[in-house]
């Protein structure tokens, strides 16, 4: 992809450093092209489900691959919707600014995870999202992609089944609302955390919480201090092992029945969701 097609925001950068869609400080992150076809997170991203064939038609997309610095951010509420990012190494927080100019952590996206869907409605992104550790990123044309889907049904289908991937996260996290207690909302977002990493290969029962305890409680609808209490409550069970952002989980079965799982959300929302209650 040109450099024109994509913008990625530096921490501290102002929009003034923008023009049509060119953000020259962020041009020396560009990094070489890694194709769908040999990408470790395939199984788990865009290519998911699709042929050989039709992956090597993924590797001719106008693409590009880009580093993200710790604070950086993708696009901000009302820019113009240019591109899909999939994320290939670190995390990113989504976020949406409330009418009193609270910023509403809304997800957090781990690599082989989409940014930017909720563009696509509009033509301008809805949210925010800021790297929460140095990250890297592949930037997809929407507009390439979907005419290269137009001929491909298949492709079409991979597509809609992200978007409706997304819409089903965001039911669960509704139905959350009025049913999760603080321990049940902490204990439901480490275990979508969880099973998250074991798609991606990582460990699922020890790993960094790369976000702020404000953005987890920010995230599940909880006072920073309720947040860590409740931390404090689970190491106190003996569920989990806390070392200020490590967390090892100590038994994942009593975990998962410290949380009711018959009636969670997380089934519906599967191995993308994120237990969420404002």
């Amino acid at each position: 992809m040109t450099a024109d097609t994509a913008a990625i925001r530096e921490p501290g950068r102002s929009a003034s450093v923008f023009v049509a869609g060119v953000d020259r400080l962020a041009r020396p992150h560009a990094l070489p092209r890694a194709p769908c076809s040999t990408c470790h997170l395939r199984h788990c991203c865009v290519p998911a489900g699709l042929s050989p064939a039709q992956v090597e038609g993924l590797d001719r997309l106008p693409f590009s691959r880009r580093r993200v610095q710790l604070g950086g951010t993708l696009y901000e509420p009302g820019d113009v919707f240019k591109c899909l990012y999939a994320v290939r190494n670190g995390m990113f927080k989504s976020c949406v600014t409330l009418e009193d100019g609270r910023q509403q952590v809304t997800g957090f996206h781990l690599p082989g995870e989409l940014l930017g869907l909720d563009g696509v409605a509009t033509g301008r992104y809805a949210s925010s999202a800021t790297a929460l550790e140095d990250s890297e990123i592949c930037a997809i044309p929407y507009a390439d992609l979907r005419t290269t889907s137009s001929a491909d049904l298949e492709l079409q289908g991979a597509i809609a089944r992200l978007m409706s991937r997304e819409i089903v996260r965001e039911h669960s996290l509704m139905l959350m609302l009025g049913s999760m207690s603080a321990e049940e909302r902490l204990a439901a977002f480490l275990l979508s955390l969880s099973t998250r990493m074991k798609v991606r290969g990582f460990s699922p029962i020890e790993f960094h919480l790369r976000m702020s305890r404000a953005d987890i409680g920010s995230f599940l609808g909880l006072k920073l201090e309720t947040v860590s209490r409740t931390f404090t409550s689970l190491v106190r069970q003996r569920l989990l092992h806390v070392d200020k952002k490590h967390v090892r989980i100590l038994d994942l079965h009593l975990l998962r029945s410290a949380l009711d799982m018959r009636t969670s959300p997380l089934r519906a929302a599967g191995p993308h969701g994120d237990g969420r209650r404002r």
